[in-house]
């Protein structure tokens, strides 16, 4: 298939969709506000447990979500008709303290899990040991042959422990430096995701990684962190785990780290600084070593995506897709009040409700010519586990998903905010579908006002867009781009005080319900393919699909 400018993709849509959207404004079914409300209470009620996977609270989440899109008028969207696609999934859990001890020359350093380190293991054993192995600062981690870097060089840091810095080389860089907007500035990459940095050092071999905290580089306080720690870990289930995964990974304070290089004789502000240059090597901190001890509980597990589908009535093996995830983090550390429910009522039961609102809107709305599949995925929280399943084994085939548009955290209110948050604005030429759409309201696209937070790199559309399928992420609830935004974050996110109360009301996000449903619908209506931008990392996937289509 040719690939189309963005203006001929434009040309094209408003001449074979115009009189399909006269007929969807004038028949667009009502999105109720009251029905979301009522299903975000349903989901973030402590009698939901915090939707952990693999609980008590998981069962009673997937039922209750496919008994709603049964009801809404949608059918079982997963393998042979049914709501459920079952992931495969690697469990381990903290069983007993942990020690972490550095020795730098003679001076010993405890690190107590929890206040100055976090540390767990994807592997599949019941018991970690990693004994005097060597420290290595490897800068930021990143070996990325086309932004010409590569953190590593020719340093082999196998059976050795890594210390790695959150972010990209580029996000403190100042005007004028060569390394100025070569990982997109402010805009975080996958390379400054921790999940990358923990790939690449279980990919090398590595004892073990620690990725070193700061608040800003890493958008969010220490506290997030601490707070999940005790929860479950999971992973996809792996050939082979050893292969992919270092022994143990995890965090480690700033001030922590910088008394280790302290006591190694080093400057931890000089090195960071040189780990911005293209030319830094790897620097393995001088009689330095570090040893960790912890016992965990590994077993596998089974958890459950819930898939839905509007079959299409002219192309229904064309899929557009909407996803939002259904997991939160379940029982965990009490705050300061006592409480241990992690209700994640904005992150993201007010997604799902939105996914069961777009369920009721297309089922009661004009037949869609392509079909529409609403994903609520599982394991968000652990590591986009359930849709990294999913596009490793997908029901619908990616080479004919025509789009997927994210919804991860719409805010309770009234007030309709004039601007949209797009998460990765610029990358692919969903953003042209919105924005006119948006215009019909009033309103005006946005680029991240955060991001260096990473936010395309943590959210479900993003192993799917590793597949070349291309992502809309429009967003309220994190990105900090309005005072309840900034509240939210500050306040409740990833925090037992995600909650649900009664003075609640969706207006403002049924209205971002609304414009996400016509974007839809306009892609659904249509037989134009979006594509990836050309100098966007996902384009190349995309074309190697485009044959699969002639």
């Amino acid at each position: 298939m040719k690939t189309l400018t963005t203006a001929a993709v434009l040309a094209l849509f408003a001449a074979t969709t115009a009189q399909a959207q006269a007929q969807t404004q004038d028949a667009a079914p009502a999105i109720s506000a009251e029905r979301m409300n009522e299903a975000v209470r349903v989901l973030a009620s402590d009698e939901f447990e915090g939707r952990g996977p693999v609980s008590a609270g998981e069962e009673k989440t997937v039922a209750w979500l496919a008994e709603q899109f049964r009801a809404a008028g949608a059918e079982g969207g997963g393998p042979n008709g049914s709501y459920f696609q079952t992931a495969l999934l690697s469990r381990t859990r903290q069983n007993g303290p942990a020690t972490v001890t550095a020795r730098v020359g003679g001076q010993s350093l405890s690190l107590a899990r929890g206040p100055d380190v976090l540390v767990s293991s994807d592997r599949p054993v019941d018991h970690i040991t990693v004994t005097d192995a060597p420290i290595v600062f490897v800068g930021y981690g990143a070996d990325a042959p086309e932004r010409q870097w590569d953190d590593f060089k020719d340093v082999d840091v196998r059976g050795k422990v890594i210390l790695v810095l959150v972010n990209d080389p580029d996000f403190e860089a100042e005007a004028g430096e060569p390394v100025a907007d070569k990982f997109d500035g402010q805009a975080m990459t996958f390379y400054g995701r921790w999940t990358y940095k923990f790939q690449e050092a279980g990919r090398r071999g590595a004892a073990g990684v620690l990725v070193i905290h700061e608040t800003a580089g890493a958008g969010y306080g220490w506290s997030v962190l601490q707070n999940s720690s005790a929860a479950p870990k999971f992973d996809i289930v792996r050939a082979d785990p050893n292969a992919e995964r270092a022994p143990f990974q995890g965090w480690i304070q700033r001030a922590k780290a910088e008394e280790i290089f302290r006591a190694a004789g080093l400057d931890f502000a000089a090195l960071k600084t040189s780990a911005r240059r293209a030319d830094f090597r790897p620097v393995v901190l001088p009689n330095a070593t570090m040893s960790v001890d912890f016992g965990q509980i590994a077993d596998r597990v089974e958890s459950r995506n819930v898939l839905a589908r509007i079959p299409g009535s002219e192309r229904p093996n064309e899929t557009v897709m909407y996803g939002a995830h259904w997991d939160g983090y379940g029982v965990g550390t009490p705050n300061a009040a006592g409480d241990k429910i992690y209700n994640a009522a904005v992150d993201n039961a007010t997604g799902v409700a939105a996914l069961l609102e777009l369920a009721h809107a297309f089922a009661e709305g004009p037949r869609p010519k392509r079909s529409i599949v609403f994903a609520s995925w599982t394991g968000e929280e652990a590591g986009l586990l359930g849709s990294t399943y999913y596009a490793a084994n997908p029901v619908w085939p990616l080479e004919t998903t025509v789009a997927n548009i994210n919804v991860d955290s719409l805010l309770p209110g009234t007030e309709i905010d004039p601007n949209i948050v797009v998460i990765g604005k610029g990358k692919n030429q969903l953003d042209d579908y919105l924005a006119r759409r948006a215009t019909q309201q009033g309103r005006t696209l946005i680029a991240d006002p955060a991001p260096q937070a990473g936010a395309f790199y943590r959210s479900d559309h993003f192993p799917l867009a590793l597949e070349g399928v291309p992502a809309l992420f429009p967003a309220a609830g994190f990105t900090g781009a309005s005072a309840a935004s900034r509240d939210y974050v500050q306040n409740r996110y990833h925090q037992p005080t995600d909650e649900w109360d009664q003075t609640w009301r969706m207006d403002a996000a049924a209205a971002d319900v609304a414009l996400i449903y016509a974007v839809g619908r306009d892609l659904a209506d249509t037989n134009v393919w979006p594509e990836w931008n050309p100098d966007a990392e996902f384009a190349a996937a995309r074309d190697r699909s485009k044959a699969s289509r002639k």
